[in-house]
């Protein structure tokens, strides 16, 4: 009988943290995570389509494109501020990027069927939102001008790209990393995310078209069928938010990294490695 009961709790051992323990209890999360990447995919169409399209006229009226970069860029930061703190994104953690979710992954905030199933989500969701804004937009998103808003190198090629990707995303995660383990400034989070994309969109965007985000990046190339240097938006947000972590370990340690959530000073559930209580 002992060795039953044992047997029997090794089983339950071995599940536990396995793909369909995390698949069953953390469900929510994870269509969150897919449905506010989503909704970020709609609202980027929706506002270029609005500022970009040669016959639209907001775009019209305003023939400094740095203007009309700066209003997509406003739109765009309320849009992440909004989701992140939306009930979903509380609930959530509202990464809705793969290179969030991976660095928390490295950083040990996440259990590891958590972050393939928020990275999937982020994925399909993203691809999701921007179909059917396609569904809903029509014509006006497929023009040239706009194309399903997607993310290219500018006219410095895949190098400066790179390069540029690289350093935004360093500076939003180490943003993400010192603003949420702060106290005083943890529930600041969610704005200062907003203010850094909207300043991106507007000052980045001629460089790469302004990403940070390969599940954002892959939504609009697979219906644009435009493949120009994917690499580029697979390897920079990445590896830039990676090294953010890595130097924000190295100035103050793994432990000073309490929670993977951006927004944690609400009551919704947490289903990372939380140490925020401690904070």
């Amino acid at each position: 009988m002992r060795m039953r009961i044992s047997t029997a709790s090794g089983q339950q051992t071995a599940l536990r943290g396995g793909w369909y323990e995390a698949l069953a209890d953390h469900w929510p999360e994870y269509l969150m995570e897919g449905a506010a990447l989503g909704l970020f995919m709609i609202s980027a169409c929706v506002f270029t389509v609005l500022l970009e399209h040669p016959s639209s006229s907001l775009h019209q009226a305003i023939a400094s494109p740095v203007l009309r970069r700066l209003l997509i860029g406003v739109a765009m930061g309320c849009t992440a501020i909004g989701l992140i703190y939306s009930p979903w994104g509380k609930r959530s953690g509202a990464h809705m990027n793969p290179s969030v979710t991976l660095t928390f992954l490295s950083l040990g905030k996440i259990q590891r069927w958590d972050a393939i199933f928020y990275v999937t989500a982020q994925f399909v969701g993203g691809l999701f939102g921007v179909v059917l804004a396609a569904v809903a937009i029509g014509l006006p998103l497929r023009h040239s001008a706009v194309n399903y808003a997607v993310t290219v190198p500018g006219a410095g090629g895949p190098g400066i790209a790179f390069g540029a990707e690289l350093l935004i995303s360093f500076l939003m995660m180490s943003m993400i990393l010192f603003a949420s383990n702060t106290k005083r400034l943890a529930r600041f989070t969610g704005v200062f995310a907003g203010l850094l994309l909207a300043a991106f969109i507007t000052f980045e965007a001629p460089l790469s078209g302004m990403s940070l985000n390969p599940a954002r990046t892959l939504g609009s190339a697979i219906p644009a069928n435009e493949w120009t240097a994917l690499w580029v938006y697979f390897a920079g947000p990445p590896l830039g938010m990676l090294l953010a972590s890595a130097a924000y370990r190295f100035r103050r340690g793994a432990h000073a990294v309490f929670c993977a959530k951006l927004h944690h000073h609400n009551d919704k559930r947490c289903i990372f490695r939380c140490n925020y209580a401690a904070m």
